[in-house]
């Protein structure tokens, strides 16, 4: 069965795409930490990062950095976070969360934000990058 991510590659579900390329998808979590948090992940379907091909695993976190650096244009933040934690959905996925305490790391206060400032901020990213 096709987990929620490769669902959202297909185009069977939305989401606030901040980028794209052949190999990858960027797009705002919609149960955000932060404001921006941002989700990467190979288009193609891999459970665990380090089972991932060298390639296609140095591919993401290069895609990873160039998203990281657009994001930080776009959202005020000290820095921006980084973590593969990778349990609660089974496709390889790369957390960029925008900080301004360690807290926004702990995945337990979340933000909410209207469709519209989803995005919003969504489209602000995609023109940084």
């Amino acid at each position: 069965m096709s987990s929620i991510f490769t669902k959202i590659v297909n185009g069977e579900i939305p989401c606030y795409k901040v980028a794209e390329d052949d190999n990858y998808l960027a797009f705002l979590d919609v149960n955000p930490n932060a404001k921006g948090h941002t989700l990467c992940i190979p288009k193609q379907e891999i459970n665990k990062i380090f089972d991932m091909e060298e390639d296609l695993y140095v591919g993401l976190m290069k895609f990873s950095r160039k998203v990281a650096k657009a994001l930080e244009k776009s959202v005020e933040c000290k820095r921006i976070g980084v973590a593969v934690v990778g349990l609660e959905v089974p496709h390889v996925h790369v957390h960029l969360i925008p900080l301004q305490d360690m807290d926004d790391m702990r995945f337990q206060r979340k933000v909410s934000l209207s469709k519209e400032e989803f995005e919003d901020l969504a489209l602000t990213i995609a023109s940084h990058l």
